[in-house]
């Protein structure tokens, strides 16, 4: 069995796009994109975010749910997951997206027994309203998901990270992975913070770098990757 396990974010990392996005998009009331410049600013924490733009989210559950039926995943991310289930790799949905809408998703492509560990999506009084809890949030970390909290228990364990993600939540745990296959804006993080990774994107992509990475010739070798990758 490897030593490996794979934290993976969800939203536009396994989804094609941002489902809080889309959802605020269509069913969010006035105020959602002042609390997204003030996040993006650095204001506000991700979670204090994401508690005011949920409230602000006007739909009914059957619209929720029909909303989610129009979103898509990665196409080749049912074969990555078996690739890893296939060679004994456990795979985690590290996410600070909801609950709800992950397992919605990944249950149209068959995934629902995914582990997945992200914000909870829960019903108000008033069936239009929601709100959200965070209970994979950590003391000092202003993210609903401390992704750090994650990866440090898997070390602690004595298994090697693999994170694949693509954006600003990703970008504190991919200081304490092993390895990183990064998408969009964690590619430069990582080129400015001198992170091991590789650029994809896609899951075919990674399909191609994985064996490389089990073999152990990808590791620590942030110069080889930046000469030999080319688009």
């Amino acid at each position: 069995m490897s030593d490996w396990t794979v934290l993976c974010d969800f939203d536009g990392t396994i989804s094609v796009e941002d489902v809080i996005d889309s959802l605020l998009v269509r069913f969010g009331e006035p105020g959602w994109e002042v609390l997204e410049r003030d996040w993006r600013a650095g204001r506000i924490g991700s979670r204090e975010c994401l508690q005011g733009q949920i409230k602000l989210l006007q739909m009914r559950r059957d619209e929720l749910d029909a909303h989610l039926g129009e979103l898509w995943i990665d196409p080749a991310f049912p074969a990555f997951h078996a690739v890893l289930h296939q060679r004994g790799i456990p795979l985690r949905v590290v996410s600070d997206g909801l609950d709800y809408a992950i397992h919605n998703i990944l249950a149209r492509f068959g995934m629902d027994e995914l582990d997945v560990v992200a914000n909870a999506l829960q019903p108000t009084d008033d069936p239009k309203h929601w709100r959200l809890e965070s209970p994979f949030s950590a003391a000092g970390c202003a993210s609903g998901t401390c992704k750090c909290a994650i990866a440090a228990k898997e070390r602690a364990q004595g298994r090697k990270t693999l994170l694949i993600g693509d954006g600003v939540s990703d970008f504190c745990v991919a200081d304490r992975a092993d390895f990183v296959f990064a998408k969009n804006r964690l590619i430069e993080h990582c080129r400015a913070a001198g992170i091991p990774y590789v650029p994809i994107t896609s899951f075919a992509e990674a399909l191609e770098w994985l064996p490389k990475l089990l073999r152990g010739e990808l590791e620590h070798n942030t110069h080889y990757l930046e000469t030999t990758y080319v688009d």
